[in-house]
């Protein structure tokens, strides 16, 4: 039976390299695969952007309100079609595995619909993302993938300190800030009356309680 996977770290642990060096793997030995990414992640439009600098254009993008099965299963069709029409011999025509960049921001929906194309439609799906937003609240995605996924993998990173990150602070004009929409995508501050640039720094839990005054969530 195939699986799903959820490969989730805090902020810059990989988790953009680790995907594409996954589609690399598969490549590499003549297979087919498929990526996506949620609409929601602005950045990079339509495009898959590892820190490293190395980027790759996804095959769809899922909005919000979309049945992830059903997109899939669209390009799955046409990836089969274009291979069958090439007539490559050797190389099998269908998807060998659904990768998932920002899994975070699907719907749990979407997230039920990924498990059925891995347990119903016998496609792999590895699902890579942060598990919690910048006051420690688990991104909706993220709880529903560490529910039902198979597999867990943690990719680790390290704070500024030294220690393990596992927390993800959202810093505004230079300065950690502590209120304000979940989701800000590195561009400005959603949620803020603040036009300045957004970005975020992993954290241990002791950093992130020195820098928030204790505050968790």
């Amino acid at each position: 039976m195939a699986k799903l996977y959820f490969r989730y770290g805090a902020m810059n642990s990989g988790k953009s390299t680790a995907l594409l060096q996954a589609a690399y793997n598969y490549e590499e030995r003549g297979q087919h695969v498929l990526l996506a990414k949620p609409a929601i992640d602005t950045k990079g439009a339509s495009e898959i952007e590892s820190r490293l600098g190395v980027t790759r254009p996804v095959d769809f993008l899922i909005a919000p309100g979309d049945d992830a099965r059903v997109l899939f299963a669209e390009h799955r069709q046409r990836l089969q079609h274009a291979s069958d029409d090439a007539l490559l011999p050797g190389r099998p025509s269908d998807v060998a595995c659904l990768l998932i960049d920002e899994a975070q921001f699907l719907t749990p929906s979407q997230v039920d619909d990924l498990f059925r194309i891995a347990v119903e439609d016998g496609i792999p799906v590895m699902a890579y993302g942060i598990r919690n937003d910048f006051l420690t609240h688990a991104f909706p995605g993220s709880a529903r993938l560490l529910a039902i996924a198979h597999s867990l993998e943690e990719l680790k990173t390290i704070c500024r300190c030294g220690r393990k990150a596992v927390f993800n602070g959202r810093v505004v004009g230079g300065r950690f800030v502590f209120d304000g929409d979940q989701v800000a995508i590195d561009e400005g501050a959603v949620g803020t009356a603040s036009p300045e640039l957004t970005t975020y720094e992993s954290l241990c839990g002791t950093c992130y309680l020195e820098e928030s005054g204790g505050r968790l969530g």
